[in-house]
């Protein structure tokens, strides 16, 4: 399976693959109007950039193939397809009680205030490619198989 991998060594901290996925998963598919007003209403990035000193790497979910995030999730919102080998989530399951947001060990669940809910990479589903790898300037994140 497909995974989006970082690359510390040459991410800049431009914080690109963030306006590219909430871009992606915005109603509008416009950059501005989603930075501007969709914000407002709960839409957030999936990646977060983490930057310490001189270290930025992207964050984002690693779809395990056995993910503790899952077990976690007491709603059972979270959930393995074992078709696709993506670690799916369903909104509307989920109860907010951040226990998957705990357990992942790469720190990709985050939590979306506004809604009172989880938000974690889909890989993009649909795209070819996710938005925030097509956008990486530095090719700091890959899209590959390992």
């Amino acid at each position: 399976m497909r995974r989006v991998y970082p690359n510390k060594d040459v991410c800049i901290g431009c914080h690109i693959c963030e306006v590219a996925c909430l871009t992606a998963h915005s109603a509008s598919n416009d950059v501005v109007i989603a930075a501007k007003e969709e914000v407002a209403t709960g839409l957030q990035p999936c990646k977060a950039v983490y930057d310490k000193g001189q270290l930025s790497v992207a964050l984002s979910c690693r779809h395990c193939d056995n993910p503790s995030c899952v077990s976690a999730c007491i709603s059972g919102a979270l959930y393995k397809d074992q078709e696709t080998g993506r670690t799916c989530y369903n909104e509307e399951q989920c109860v907010g009680c951040w226990s998957c947001l705990m357990a992942c060990p790469y720190g990709a669940v985050r939590r979306n205030v506004t809604k009172g809910k989880i938000i974690k990479c889909d890989l993009c589903e649909g795209r070819e490619m996710p938005a925030c790898v097509q956008a990486c300037p530095n090719n700091a994140l890959v899209y590959e198989s390992r």
